[in-house]
């Protein structure tokens, strides 16, 4: 629910300050929230795997959430979502020359439904004005998912802990994200009722608190069975953006969400079996 609604809040946010310099402000507060959490729960403050965590913020903070404003501009909230939420489908293409995990059997068809869902969405024979920014969003997921592929390994160290990685990628990918806030022009912040709101939303509940709930699901859960958990994202984002800011998908957009959904769907069931028939073990990937 809350990572869902976010959609909403971020695009509603852009009316009252510029999209680099909310996202700076809300990704350098929320890694500066869990910091707190740390040195409140007398975790080791010490960063590790830095030089790979550095690469993780840079890939997962500073470029994933910075394309994912800057698409937000001209592209619809429900749009975006779905076009980030490609994301599995390139955990798995960069899962094969990275991790020499190849797509195999029915893996293939989540993926041609998603790639079919993508072409219906950005519908490239129409040259709409909007195609950056949804381009945007297709590069956003897919940094997304090089992010993954960056977590998975760093996971194969015994020293890794999620929270901390967590934390500090969200410090080092702050900082380019704050240099480019400065650098650009933008919009003078109109410091509403809403954007605070819209402030504190995304910096403790959206950054900390949700990713701390995450954390616990993750502990307590099969990854596919937490995974399922994930599909209410999208899904949300797009009820929201047609019920709070009226969008209405045309019949092509819509035919490719159904797709995408479909492929994301089929994928999460499939690693879910996955994770039955490999028993308990398979919840710690």
């Amino acid at each position: 629910m809350i990572w869902g609604y976010n959609w909403v809040v971020m695009k509603k946010s852009l009316q009252y300050m510029g999209p680099f310099d909310f996202n700076a402000l809300r990704m350098a507060l929320g890694g500066v929230i869990l910091l707190f959490f740390m040195l409140a729960s007398r975790v080791s403050l010490r960063p590790r795997q830095v030089s790979l965590t550095i690469l993780l913020g840079l890939c997962q903070t500073a470029a994933g959430t910075g394309l994912i404003l800057w698409a937000l501009v001209d592209a619809g909230a429900g749009k975006t979502v779905i076009l980030v939420y490609t994301m599995p489908f390139w955990i798995l293409i960069f899962a094969w020359p990275i991790l020499s995990e190849k797509i195999q059997g029915a893996n293939w068809i989540p993926v041609v439904l998603a790639v079919a869902g993508l072409i219906l969405l950005l519908e490239p024979w129409t040259l709409k004005s909007t195609i950056f920014s949804e381009v945007l969003a297709v590069i956003a997921g897919a940094c997304w998912g090089l992010s993954a592929i960056i977590i998975k390994l760093m996971q194969r160290r015994p020293d890794f802990d999620l929270v901390s990685v967590t934390a500090w990628q969200f410090v080092y990918g702050s900082v380019p994200l704050v240099i480019v806030a400065l650098l650009v022009p933008q919009q003078p912040a109109q410091w509403t009722p809403y954007l605070i709101t819209a402030v504190f939303y995304n910096s403790v509940l959206v950054c900390a608190f949700a990713f701390l709930l995450w954390t616990y699901i993750m502990k307590k859960l099969p990854a596919g069975v937490a995974g399922m958990g994930t599909l209410a994202v999208p899904v949300i984002g797009i009820l929201a953006s047609m019920l709070e800011l009226g969008e209405r998908p045309d019949t092509w957009e819509a035919w490719g969400m159904v797709l995408i959904l479909a492929a994301i769907t089929i994928l999460s069931l499939l690693r879910f079996r996955g994770n039955r028939l490999n028993g308990p073990a398979a919840g710690l990937d």
